[in-house]
């Protein structure tokens, strides 16, 4: 006997070409987060703004790599396409302006989507309807789906396009579509994207080891992607009970959970449960957090919530850096000024991480880097040039492969020894008398490198 749902889903079921006919112009669009992206449906969303159907409409994508036909010049010039997480598929677009970055923290941009950019039609990949008539949009929650929650409870219409994709996780939490609320729905059967696993190098270890002998037993982990969080991953095998409340569930944390460091036990807040918003990783990952109840997914008005991550007590926020200065200001998501990243959930897990009890923020980057010339730079600049992602008066612990420093309530004086004892040594002396010249701390400071080292 069909089911009520099941008719209603038959009713709403078209090809993905016909889903995206249905897109009007002047609609506002926004995409999920990697395999968030409908592929198919934005392949013909795509060639529709490339032929010029829709030149009025907005199209804003988050980590983009599930929809590379808007990527394209034809396409996105033909719109008013936003990117609020450059990815490597969006990049070069953005640093010649013809992709418009949009600077946000993560937890705000359901609300700005709403109440600011008026955002009306939400394209979502999810798991096969249910006997109950629900999707699952488990491995990216992320913005969008918060953003159909504001708009049903603000009473502002938003129609939701969704991609039924047999290969895409279930999980558990509040990241459920219920079939009356969706406008249309086409099938797809492709591969989710799995990044490239990230071995950590010389300095992704040196780095892990100062930041893993600073986290205790029973601490609540926020990883995020890449050498670095794997390092630390790896040199945390060995601890207890360790919690997971993060945006980004990567493989880092189904290798401690194998080691039996992850279990969740000793969190306070939502314990035997890992909290997240997006999954990604391999596919050894995605089969783990299938129906699986250890694992549950929510929107980032509430995975990213600093007011409701630093419920976690000794909640251990890791995360990567591009550059900073003497006075802590940090670069997340820029190389000078192009564009290079985005934001994504790093400020809202370095203010969490200062609210939880016992909890500790880290910022990561390597000291230096080696131009194609082959010739060696300093990451630690005197007064940074670029966008500050994170305010020098939020930064906790700084961490480079010469070491760790607390910058919370250092004077300027203060936060130029501390920094400047992490930098590369060939540049710490350069540094001090920058710092000297552009009167950051009095010429006649005297900055003792090695004094300052023992106590760090």
């Amino acid at each position: 006997m069909t089911s009520k749902w099941e008719t209603m889903y038959q009713d709403k079921l078209r090809s993905a070409e016909e889903s995206a006919r249905l897109i009007e112009n002047g609609d506002r669009l926004v995409g999920p987060t990697a395999n968030g992206t409908p592929r198919m449906l934005w392949h013909y969303i795509s060639e529709r703004i490339k032929n010029n159907e829709l030149p009025d409409c907005e199209v804003l994508f988050g980590l983009n790599l599930n929809a590379p036909g808007m990527c394209k010049p034809e396409a996105a010039s033909m719109c008013h396409y936003v990117d609020g997480y450059i990815s490597p598929v969006s990049r070069p677009l953005a640093q010649k302006g013809i992709i418009d970055p949009w600077p946000t923290r993560f937890s705000d941009i359901p609300r700005t989507l709403i109440e600011v950019r008026n955002s009306n039609v939400a394209t979502l990949t999810v798991s096969p309807m249910d006997k109950h008539g629900y999707f699952s949009v488990g491995c990216h929650a992320s913005h969008v789906y918060s953003a159909t929650r504001r708009a049903l409870r603000a009473g502002k219409p938003m129609r939701i396009f969704v991609e039924v994709n047999p290969n895409y996780p279930f999980t558990y939490g509040s990241n459920h579509l219920h079939i009356s609320e969706i406008t249309s729905i086409n099938e797809a059967d492709w591969p989710l994207i799995s990044p490239p696993p990230e071995e950590p190098n010389e300095k992704d270890v040196a780095i892990a080891s100062y930041i893993a002998e600073n986290i205790p037993d029973g601490a609540c982990l926020q990883l995020g992607i890449g050498g670095i969080p794997n390092a630390v991953g790896k040199q945390l095998t060995a601890k207890k009970d360790l919690g997971c409340h993060t945006e980004m569930i990567v493989d880092a944390y189904l290798k401690l959970y194998e080691s039996g460091a992850l279990t969740n036990r000793k969190k306070n807040f939502m314990p035997d449960r890992m909290i997240g918003t997006i999954v990604f990783g391999s596919k050894e990952l995605y089969q783990f957090v299938d129906h699986n109840p250890a694992v549950e997914i929510h929107g980032i008005d509430f995975a990213v919530n600093p007011s409701i991550a630093s419920q976690n007590d000794n909640l251990m926020t890791i995360n990567a850096i591009m550059e900073c200065d003497l006075s802590g200001q940090c670069i997340s998501e820029s190389m000078g000024i192009a564009p290079y990243s985005g934001m994504g959930g790093q400020q809202d897990f370095v203010q969490a991480a200062w609210q939880s009890k016992g909890g500790r923020a880290f910022l990561a980057m390597y000291s230096s880097y080696t131009d194609k010339n082959g010739q060696e730079h300093s990451k630690i600049s005197p007064v940074v040039s670029g966008w500050v992602a994170i305010n020098r008066w939020d930064v906790h612990y700084l961490v480079t492969e010469y070491g760790c420093v607390d910058l919370k309530g250092a004077t300027m004086r203060e936060r130029v020894q501390k920094v400047v004892s992490i930098a590369h040594p060939d540049f710490r002396d350069w540094l001090v008398s920058e710092a000297k010249r552009l009167s950051i701390i009095d010429s006649k400071s005297d900055i003792d490198i090695k004094s300052m080292r023992k106590e760090i």
